[in-house]
């Protein structure tokens, strides 16, 4: 079974204006102790988001975990450690047949009936949220609450991520609700190194 950090920040491509800056934040995240990174571009070219994955694979090397949001084929060719998928992507059954049995295997939930679904799959962790009201997707899944996080962990053994509207000011509450680890997009982009130090010193 994988071992997940407690913070598993996702860099969201529209948070940031260019590679330089992506790559800067990854740097900081990195030196303020993250060793699992997601990179996730909804709208970038294949081309684009190959150049820019190379570039992470190559600036962090082997030091952090490297998950690619979405697209296995690239996970492959950037040399990534493994992928995620949601509920409108690639099915976890097809992705692993991409990426094989060695890398990881992340999917999305929103509910108790998709967590069930994910659960009987071949993924390695599985994801619950949206946890909170979130602003990093526009048109988010109904919010599950702390009681949503709760649930899940009853209905699974495998690790658990609670993403969605996670802060410093709440991922306490949601690492007691049972979540293995907290995904964080907005929360880590000003001043990444120090805000993921803070986490850290916040979960424990």
């Amino acid at each position: 079974m994988v071992k997940l950090p407690r913070l598993y920040p996702i860099l969201d491509r529209t948070q940031f204006a260019d590679t330089e800056s992506l790559l800067h934040a990854a740097a900081e995240l990195h030196s303020g102790g993250v060793t699992l990174l997601q990179y996730r571009n909804k709208s970038g070219n294949v081309e684009q988001m190959l150049q820019e994955t190379r570039k992470l694979r190559h600036s962090l090397g082997s030091s952090v975990k490297l998950i690619m949001n979405d697209r296995a084929d690239l996970c492959l060719a950037a040399e990534f450690d493994g992928v995620h998928v949601g509920q409108e992507d690639l099915s976890p059954q097809s992705a692993r047949r991409v990426i094989g049995a060695k890398l990881w295997l992340g999917v999305s939930t929103h509910n108790p009936e998709q967590l069930h679904e994910a659960d009987a799959t071949s993924a390695d962790y599985l994801a619950i949220g949206p946890v909170f009201a979130t602003s990093s997707k526009l048109n988010p899944d109904p919010v599950v609450g702390l009681e949503g996080v709760r649930r899940a962990r009853q209905l699974t053994g495998k690790p658990l991520v609670a993403i969605g509207g996670v802060t410093r000011a709440n991922a306490r509450s949601v690492l007691d609700a049972g979540a293995d680890s907290v995904a964080v997009i907005s929360d880590l982009v000003h001043d990444p190194r120090k805000s993921a130090e803070e986490f850290f010193r916040i979960l424990g």
